[in-house]
């Protein structure tokens, strides 16, 4: 197939090919993450908080509290997988501290060491929170100024937090995108949905790693797919035969690709269009800097075309682009990217600077899109008032004043 076909393959298997067809409700949400598979968590609120807003780039105009709602009724709870996520109830099982599996993620390696060295302190919290309910970090005073650690964190928090990764503690809800954490136990008993209860081996959680990864990629060569859970190291071509050979995945060639790309068996009809350069994307918005589709800059690199990294953990002088810069999705290709903050006490969304990639031509159609796009996110951060300072190319950013003022 081609590359634009393998992009919209991609696009089509994360929720992101064309606009959203019908009104959003609370049950969109969900569908959303299940096909994610992963919804990253990142507490930056320059914009809307970096779930909500892959959220909204799927479904567009939805009210933000239903992602809270989900995770306190129990349809959705919090692990440590890309990095911290949501996932659906139903993927529990897939999530569970496995034997050894998860040794070698950072938050597991630090969880760990944190139990070793702190055994006597995370015990008294356990026990703390068994007696008396579930806990924030907030509700301790902290005791120490600064240090090394997870982000140099009070020590209940880092106690906290290893307990949740090592599966003692779940999160029960959020307040205030504050964590809240309780039990594991409770956390189950207390959710309104079904809570599956069926164990996985260490090896069908390494296949399900494999197939669900590239069923929510749509398309994928061999070494992303670790990338998507965090699953451990690279795979090869080699490793994807076992696959192949029981029909769980397609191995196909894509014009422009070194390597072959892998499609899961589910997404048959829709390769067979792809092939048929049937596939046609028509959605133009904004992504988080942490959406899935930019997740892996390799991928990104071959898949568009575009390399990308997120600056806002650079210093300030070192920053190419800005501090919060959201990648722009254009009918099938990322063209640009924006660097934005919504003012939300004087309902203004601020455009700082708007870059496109050099092979971009300012057309018509891609003005008035973009500015729709910008306009849209605006209205749902509830700042519709747009400002747009500067772009490159120059032209740009008037050519998209004209259209918003429209």
């Amino acid at each position: 197939m081609s590359i634009q076909q393998a992009r919209n393959l991609h696009l089509v298997a994360q929720g992101l090919l064309r606009p959203p067809r019908a009104r959003a409700r609370r049950t969109s949400v969900l569908a959303a993450i299940e096909r994610m598979r992963l919804l990253q968590i990142d507490t930056i609120h320059v914009v809307a908080r970096s779930p909500y807003l892959v959220l909204f780039s799927r479904l567009g105009d939805y009210r933000p509290e239903w992602l809270d709602q989900l995770l306190a009724r129990g349809a959705i709870f919090e692990c440590w997988a890309h990095e911290a996520c949501f996932a659906a109830m139903r993927d529990l099982p897939l999530h569970r501290n496995q034997d050894g599996l998860r040794a070698n993620h950072w938050a597991h390696k630090h969880a760990a060491r944190m139990h070793r060295e702190h055994r006597a302190e995370m015990d008294r919290l356990l026990a703390h929170v068994r007696e008396n309910g579930a806990v924030k970090a907030a509700d301790f005073e902290s005791t120490r100024q600064g240090g090394a650690g997870w982000w140099g964190w009070k020590g209940e928090k880092r106690w906290l937090e290893a307990w949740f990764v090592l599966g003692e503690f779940m999160v029960a809800r959020r307040e205030k995108f504050q964590r809240v954490y309780d039990l594991r136990e409770r956390v189950l008993a207390q959710a309104k949905h079904a809570v599956p209860d069926h164990v996985l081996t260490n090896a069908e959680i390494r296949c399900e790693f494999v197939l669900g990864a590239v069923a929510a990629l749509g398309i994928a060569q061999a070494r992303w797919i670790a990338d998507y859970f965090r699953s451990g190291k690279k795979y090869k071509d080699a490793d994807m035969d076992p696959y192949v050979e029981a029909g769980d995945l397609v191995r196909v060639e894509v014009r422009g690709w070194e390597n072959p790309g892998y499609v899961h068996r589910d997404h048959a009809s829709l390769l067979d269009r792809a092939q048929r350069g049937g596939l046609r994307a028509t959605h133009t918005t904004l992504l988080s800097p942490f959406d899935p589709v930019v997740w892996d800059r390799e991928r990104a690199s071959t898949m568009f075309g575009f390399d990308y990294t997120i600056e806002c953990y650079v210093p300030g002088h070192k920053r190419r682009y800005g501090y919060y810069v959201l990648p722009i999705l254009h009918r099938g290709r990322l063209i640009g990217r924006l660097d934005a903050k919504a003012h939300r006490a004087d309902g203004m969304f601020e455009v700082k600077a708007i870059f496109l990639e050099s092979d971009i031509k300012i057309a018509p159609q891609l003005v008035e899109e973009v500015a729709q796009a910008i306009q849209r996110a605006a209205d749902w951060h509830q700042t519709p008032r747009v400002v747009v300072r500067k772009s490159d190319p120059k032209q740009f950013a008037k050519a998209l004043r004209s259209a918003l003022d429209r």
